[in-house]
């Protein structure tokens, strides 16, 4: 009877010797194709510096291309008809209207010339309500009409309009426009939820007018820009070897300072400063030197634009994140990465942002805590283990360090386009301006940048090469690009960009 029980029990504990071993080898099996998941996307996305080279040139080819002949490049290279940057020694009292989204800025500021500088800003948020984003044209710029004169109205005792001037404006819109001049442009399409179909094909200088004298207000718009040229104008007021700026928030684009007479598509009359600001609209560029994964080919064949802004898609806030779900789900379909089941919240798209990945990706806690917060709060996983926690971090680190390297190699084009990516003599120094949320907020990304940047120039040429964040172009730079283009302005006194 003892023999049997122990027999029982020996049997027993095989079974479970049995059972255990099994399991393992199942757990080994399952972390085995999720590692092999992560290593096959380490070499999809991998941008060597060689790789990285090639790039650049081809952003430098697409800039070549771009200037020659309107639509041939996959770059836009939009004459901006801005041919003066400020300077420093603008005076006065000037006003923007930032109109990029759901909300508007408005905002004043008075500048004491070389010394004084910026004396004194000022500046409102308003939001659009919904039924006006898809309502007449009328009814939306009347709105932000009535919007501006109300804070015109408010106008305190530090601002000074001289007598007999009229107020200036200048006008960010950062929907695509075809420009004619530096203050007018007609809507090419609505984007970011908006569509007043009255719009397309219209002046939207001409229709801000309209709506400003309907409310009575002596306000003239000296410069229609978008943000990027204002991060360039801002730029440049703060420091005078700002050669470029580039965005890189929920959507990247750059801008540039070109020689006039380098710009073959222009038939006007040269400035007289010899130069003209170009808008590049890079985040449409493509090459298939990118390095490209199935996750950025799913991602593009879904999305509202598929073939266009594939660049953007690589580097840009508004895809980082959901290229890691994308990652994510296939690690769990594949290798069970958060249990047997997937989590339902996981197939959603764009679910995890890219400031989700970034507070993921700087964890610094030894268990990793805030991954298993973000993980069970976004996604809806009520418990991970630290090794699925690591896998995650990994995943964040490739797809940003690629993006990183990525804007690195298109900043490299760049310079390569203007000479400045050899060693010289003259040591000139050379200053790009960067704004978004993504370069500001997201430093594995900004660290990486700037880096790469770094490493690809060399020794000699990075070092007279800066890479400086810039604050609110969108707004400030506005004011300033109507302060150059002030038609107060003696001619004389325009100096070259």
């Amino acid at each position: 009877m003892r023999k049997a029980a122990v027999a029982a029990v020996a049997a027993a504990a095989a079974v479970g010797v049995a059972l255990l071993v099994r399991r393992q080898v199942r757990e080994s099996k399952r972390w085995g194709r999720a590692a092999a998941v992560l290593r096959d996307l380490e070499e999809r996305c991998a941008a060597p510096p060689a790789r990285l080279r090639q790039v650049a040139d081809a952003v430098a080819v697409e800039m070549h291309a771009g200037l020659a002949s309107e639509g041939g490049s996959k770059l836009g290279m939009i004459i901006s008809y801005v041919d003066s940057l400020p300077s420093g020694q603008e005076k006065g009292l000037f006003y923007a209207l930032d109109l990029g989204g759901t909300n508007f800025r408005v905002l004043r500021v008075q500048l004491g010339g070389k010394e004084g500088r910026v004396v004194k800003q000022e500046c409102e948020e308003i939001s659009i309500p919904t039924h006006l984003m898809t309502g007449t044209s009328h009814e939306l710029f009347d709105f932000i009409a009535a919007a501006l004169a109300k804070f015109v109205a408010s106008e305190g005792e530090d601002f000074h309009l001289p007598d007999g001037r009229q107020r200036e404006l200048g006008f960010t819109f950062s929907f695509p426009v075809k420009q004619s001049s530096i203050a007018s442009g007609t809507l090419i399409k609505w984007t970011k939820g908006f569509s007043i179909d009255g719009t397309v094909g219209e002046d939207v200088v001409a229709e801000l007018s309209r709506a400003l004298d309907c409310q009575g207000l002596d306000m003239k718009v000296t410069a229609l820009v978008n943000d990027t040229i204002g991060t360039l104008a801002g730029g440049r007021y703060d420091d005078n070897d700002v050669v470029a700026a580039v965005i890189l928030g929920t959507g990247t684009n750059a801008a540039y300072v070109e020689r006039a007479n380098a710009i073959p598509k222009w038939h006007g009359l040269l400035p007289k400063s010899g130069d003209m600001v170009i808008n590049m609209e890079w985040g449409n560029f493509r090459s298939t030197h990118l390095p490209l994964t199935e996750f950025d080919q799913a991602l593009d064949a879904e999305s509202l634009n598929p073939g266009e802004q594939i660049y953007e898609k690589l580097i840009s806030g508004m895809y980082l994140g959901e290229i890691v779900r994308r990652v994510l789900l296939k690690m769990t379909q594949e290798a069970s990465l958060f249990g047997d089941d997937i989590p339902p919240k996981l197939k959603i798209p764009f679910i995890l942002t890219t400031p989700h990945m970034s507070m993921m990706h700087h964890d610094r806690s030894p268990d990793l805590r805030t991954v298993g917060a973000e993980m069970r709060d976004i996604l809806g996983i009520q418990s991970t283990s630290l090794k699925a926690r690591r896998l995650v971090v990994a995943v964040c680190d490739i797809v940003a360090k690629r993006g990183a390297r990525l804007a690195a190699a298109g900043i490299l084009g760049i310079l390569k386009k203007l000479g400045r990516d050899i060693p010289g003599s003259d040591k000139q120094r050379t200053v790009i301006a960067i704004d978004g949320g993504l370069y500001e907020h997201y430093t594995v990304f900004s660290e990486t940048l700037e880096s790469t940047l770094r490493d690809m120039l060399g020794e000699e040429v990075s070092s007279s090469v800066v890479i400086k964040l810039a604050n609110d172009g969108s707004g400030i730079g506005a004011a300033l690009l109507a302060a150059a283009h002030s038609q107060y302005l003696e001619a004389e006194e325009e100096e070259p960009l």
